[in-house]
């Protein structure tokens, strides 16, 4: 009885002390989840604030090299804004030529309305349209008749004899229209000059290839060629013009181009991206729920990695004009390594030690981890190119303010008593501690092994068979390569302009680089005649200069002489002279204008062309040509010398900026290695622990491009980006 009474007192005395000990631990969880709730808040204040005031941009130019030379940068406008970029080669097969037809004209008419659209071309537009009515009174101007011809009575008499036998030809519903403004149809000239140099042919008024089985279109899209949204707004615009055109024909669309290829690209990398993310995210949030068996560890360790997020976005948006978005995305794949600093404070935490004491003791090591990741990234702020500086910044500043959460806002969020009385240590779980001694049975490799490997390693990327270096980048791209040979095969079918090589004329003004692109037609034609090139390209074909302009304008007759001179040749034809009033006045109009600009043309299909043949700069002017068909192009070089003239090979610039930037990215690398060892050694003090931490990153380095060089693989710009971004988690 006595013991019995001595229990029940003693359980009636834990019960007290229990309780009295249950009350603080609720009102301290209460403290702590209104800690996290406040946090949250201001992660969520933040975030509303940054986005109000975040510009994203897509030009993928801000991921390509600084150019340094003439050709790299006129690469780059040419990628970037240049009509190369923006054209979308565009087939229709399946079906009978006239029904191909038929679908080509709806597709193309409804693009045409389509405001995303410059320029749709399929062969069955009108010559004429091109010119606005505004401008057909330049005709004489733009036209190269008058440069051998003057408007006088014989040619006059010509002109109107052969309009006559026109009228009687099954022509005549094409002239009749303008013949009263127009009786010696230079507008028509015009229109033939704007023409492509190699336009394929032409079956039931459409473009098709030379089996004349597939109709073709040429589509340039206002939206640059490195903005994929407006790429792929475009592509999605193209791909329900055939759908609605189609019906249930059974025809089939092949488009090809940069536009289609970056947004079938983009897809791809976000389907993949995207469900590759999702599997490991869940993969993270069940190991933490498994290992740690509270719900509220996933969730705090998320506080940090938000934190991280804003903080990059933030310092970003700071520093540049405006964030990319592969910064974006990348940026919050690499700060992915910040979710293991909450991971280091969990495990770290024992019963009856101060969370705060647990984040003190763990942050040396916490520290010197962020420090020598940041390292790796800080390669890429030397990199000179605008993308991947955006990326370190994001990281770098990600990484800083993760690790500065972990260690002073974290801590608070801990419930000692919780992890350690009613969880336990997760080091002492029996089912860690049988993981871990099998994984201690496993033999540890010598280092007569290492050294060895090693230098397996090193021969094999030293000796291995061909080029270490790949520096084409066609080769980088992860297009396949059906529809590489399908783009060719447009191009070819639809006569596009060879796009390596241009020839770029420079001059101090747009009048300059125009009189001497005029300077080369003659040369040029001599090319085409001996079959160097099959045709050429030339912004003066469309805007001749303002000197040609003048010398054309004073080869037209004053008002009273044209009169003259067109009644008498009237009076030998059928035709009356009161109908001719409009060509009086339109020759007058000519006779007196101000020389064409390119300004005159904007918001005119003559802009599109323009546009792409001429770059206007506020120090100077290049006016570019292409060529078609080109086969030796030393012999254009030599046929072209000229001061100002230069023909450019888009293919070596291209190589020469890889290059620059890889030796760039190189150095920096080196630099950053040596700046990664010596944090390594300062924060361990010793070198022997230094060398233990140092070796297995750079072991794996030389493992991988072992690997690879065996392989035959030929390393690229991506190789040497993706080593850096694995460089930097490694040695955190």
């Amino acid at each position: 009885s006595r013991d019995r009474q001595i229990v029940v007192s003693a359980g009636r005395g834990f019960r007290r002390s229990y309780n009295s000990f249950r009350c603080p631990r609720r009102m301290t969880a209460i403290v702590r989840t209104a800690l996290a709730l406040v946090w949250l808040i201001v992660l969520i204040g933040a975030g509303v604030f940054i986005g109000g005031r975040l510009q994203v941009s897509g030009d993928l130019r801000k991921f390509m090299p600084s150019a340094e030379t003439p050709a790299q940068r006129l690469l780059l406008d040419e990628l970037g804004e240049g009509p190369g970029s923006r054209l979308l080669l565009m087939s229709v097969s399946g079906a009978e030529a006239e029904t191909l037809a038929a679908q080509s004209q709806r597709i193309a008419q409804r693009l045409a309305a389509n405001d995303r659209f410059s320029l749709v071309a399929n062969g069955g537009e009108n010559a004429l349209d091109a010119i606005p009515e505004h401008l057909r009174p330049y005709r004489y101007l733009l036209s190269p008749t008058l440069d051998a011809q003057r408007i006088d009575e014989a040619y006059l008499r010509d002109e109107l004899d052969a309009r006559v036998q026109d009228l009687g030809s099954p022509v005549a519903a094409l002239i009749e229209p303008l013949l009263p403004s127009d009786p010696t149809l230079e507008t028509l000239r015009v229109a033939e000059a704007l023409q492509p140099a190699n336009a394929p042919q032409r079956l039931h008024g459409v473009w098709f290839d030379n089996t004349g089985r597939e109709a073709l279109l040429a589509i340039e899209t206002r939206a640059a060629g490195f903005d994929p949204t407006g790429q792929q707004a475009a592509v999605d615009a193209i791909r329900t013009a055939f759908g609605a055109a189609r019906g249930d024909s059974g025809t089939t669309m092949v488009l090809t181009g940069p536009g289609a290829f970056s947004v079938e690209i983009g897809g791809r990398t976000q389907r993949e991206s995207a469900w590759i993310g999702m599997v490991d995210s869940i993969g993270l949030i069940l190991l933490l729920l498994i290992a740690y068996r509270s719900w509220r560890t996933p969730l705090f360790g998320v506080l940090p990695l938000a934190s991280a997020g804003l903080a990059g976005l933030g310092a970003v948006a700071l520093l540049f004009d405006g964030v990319h978005g592969i910064t974006i995305a990348f940026g919050f794949t690499l700060i992915g390594v910040v979710q293991d600093y909450p991971i280091h404070l969990f495990s770290h935490q024992r019963a009856g030690i101060s969370p705060w004491a647990n984040a003190r003791a763990i942050w040396p090591t916490l520290a010197t981890g962020v420090v020598s990741t940041c390292i790796a990234y800080v390669t890429f702020l030397f990199s000179g190119v605008d993308g991947l500086q955006q990326l370190a910044v994001f990281t770098i500043a990600g990484l800083g303010v993760a690790a500065l959460t972990t260690r002073l806002l974290l801590p608070a969020l801990i419930d000692p008593v919780q992890q350690g009385f009613e969880h336990g240590d997760i080091a002492a779980s029996p089912r860690i501690a049988m993981l871990w001694k099998a994984i201690a049975r496993v033999p540890r490799p010598r280092a007569w092994q290492l050294a060895s490997l090693a230098a397996l390693g090193i021969a094999i990327v030293a000796f291995a068979p061909g080029a270490f270096w790949q520096n084409d980048l066609s080769k980088l791209t992860p297009v396949p390569a059906a529809a590489l040979a399908q783009d060719a095969h447009l191009r070819e079918a639809i006569g596009a302009p060879d796009v390596r090589y241009l020839l770029a004329v420079r001059g101090a003004r747009t009048e300059e680089a125009l009189q001497r692109v005029e300077a080369l037609h003659p040369k040029l034609d001599a090319l085409v005649q001996r079959k160097v090139i099959a045709g050429y390209d030339s912004v003066a074909r469309v805007l001749p200069s303002a000197a040609t302009q003048r010398a054309r304008q004073a080869t037209l007759p004053p008002p009273d002489r044209l009169r003259a001179a067109l009644d008498a040749a009237v009076a030998t034809t059928p035709l009356r002279s009161d109908v001719f009033e409009d060509f009086l006045a339109d020759v007058e109009r000519a006779r007196i204008a101000a020389p064409l600009t390119a300004r005159d043309l904007a918001g005119t299909p003559l802009a599109t062309r323009v546009g792409g043949l001429l770059l206007e700069n506020e120090d100077h002017a290049t006016a570019l040509i292409s060529m078609t068909g080109l086969t030796d192009p030393s012999a254009v070089a030599h046929a072209v010398a000229a001061p100002g003239v230069e023909l450019l090979d888009l293919k070596t610039a291209s190589e020469s900026l890889v290059v620059a930037y890889r030796e760039r990215v190189l150095l920096a690398l080196a630099i950053a290695a040596l700046l990664l060892a010596a944090t390594v050694l300062l924060a361990l003090r010793a070198p022997r622990r230094a060398l233990r931490v140092l070796l297995p990153m750079a072991l794996t380095t030389l493992i991988v491009l072992a690997v690879l060089r065996g392989c035959g693989v030929e390393l690229t710009l991506c190789h040497l980006v993706a080593l850096i971004l694995a460089a930097g988690p490694g040695l955190g």
